[in-house]
């Protein structure tokens, strides 16, 4: 299932969810979830 990328704080309990039901570890799976939160979050590119 892909992650949802969304800065929410719904999106990254979704996320590190996801991850551990992928059989990460739980620490991983967070450091993953902020890294999709970050990236949504940020400012994008203009044209």
């Amino acid at each position: 299932m892909p992650l949802v990328k969304s800065p929410s704080p719904k999106a990254f309990r979704a996320n590190v969810k996801a991850e551990m039901a992928a059989g990460k570890p739980q620490k991983q799976a967070v450091a993953i979830a902020y890294s999709v939160k970050r990236a949504a979050a940020a400012p994008k590119p203009k044209k």
